[in-house]
């Protein structure tokens, strides 16, 4: 059975604790959007599991939302379906009950990767479309650099590409999810040509792996950074990303397809 937080959280951190400003910081981004937007198809019924704050949920199409923390089901805002209070490892919908499911960097707050990607198969009719890092490549970035242990936490925590897609089953596509420059959804590579957003406490706490470092290690990677911006030396090695206009890092999306669908085995691994 899944362990939970009183909050209701059912991962690796509490976001009663630190999710009181995800809406603030999390704002869908439009060219990430219309990318999972594209993966849902045709679909008209759409499942959104661990569904936070409601990023990346379309609204031209009948959505259910899942979210199993309290504090980020408040904080949808009115517009949005209010979301049910449940985890992906135990989904309370008959099989085959949507067009399509989507789940946005969720996964590694999941118990049972395993078992949530089955659940998940087994309410959809079609595409299941998955927002991912690939721990692989967490490290190419320049904030580990200044505080490698949050890549670290992050790495540690997010499953390996090949096991989503084993996970899967069926036929999977991996595709990159390039980042904009002015990317409005606050997860750590948003900001790799505007560094100074990450001495901006809250922006940093919008992205959970940074409640799991000390804040020793915080506080020398503020001292480092800040530093280094108000020398130059930040602008001397990495100037180049402030007018960069996409970052292709460890972000991807794993579309999920029916045998019947045709679409060819896995690539991008």
């Amino acid at each position: 059975m899944t362990q939970r937080t009183g909050d209701g959280s059912a991962g690796d951190v509490d976001y009663g604790d630190i999710g009181g400003t995800y809406a603030q910081f999390r704002q869908p981004d439009p060219i990430i959007e219309a990318q999972i937007h594209r993966a849902l198809g045709d679909a008209k019924t759409v499942l959104n599991v661990g569904a936070g704050a409601g990023s990346y949920e379309t609204t031209d199409r009948e959505v259910t939302a899942v979210e199993p923390s309290r504090s980020m089901r408040a904080q949808r805002p009115a517009h949005l379906v209010e979301a049910i209070d449940a985890t992906a490892e135990d989904l309370p919908f008959p099989d085959k009950s949507f067009d399509a499911s989507m789940a946005s960097v969720t996964v590694h707050q999941w118990s049972d990767l395993e078992e949530g990607l089955s659940e998940m198969r087994r309410v959809t009719i079609g595409p299941v479309v998955l927002l991912v890092c690939d721990p692989e490549l967490m490290h190419d970035y320049w904030l580990s650099d200044y505080i490698p242990e949050v890549r670290a936490v992050e790495a540690a925590r997010f499953p390996r590409i090949s096991r989503i897609v084993d996970a899967l089953g069926g036929n999977v596509e991996v595709q990159p999810v390039p980042v904009p420059l002015d990317c409005s959804d606050g997860f750590n590579e948003a900001y790799y040509g505007r560094p100074e957003r990450f001495l901006n406490p809250a922006a940093r706490l919008a992205c959970s792996s940074w409640s799991l470092v000390s804040d020793e290690a915080v506080d020398r990677f503020v001292t480092a950074l800040s530093d280094d911006l108000e020398s130059g030396e930040w602008d001397r090695k990495y100037g180049h990303l402030r007018t960069q206009p996409f970052f292709d890092g460890p972000l991807r999306m794993v579309i999920g397809r029916p045998d019947n669908e045709g679409l060819g085995l896995a690539r991008g691994l």
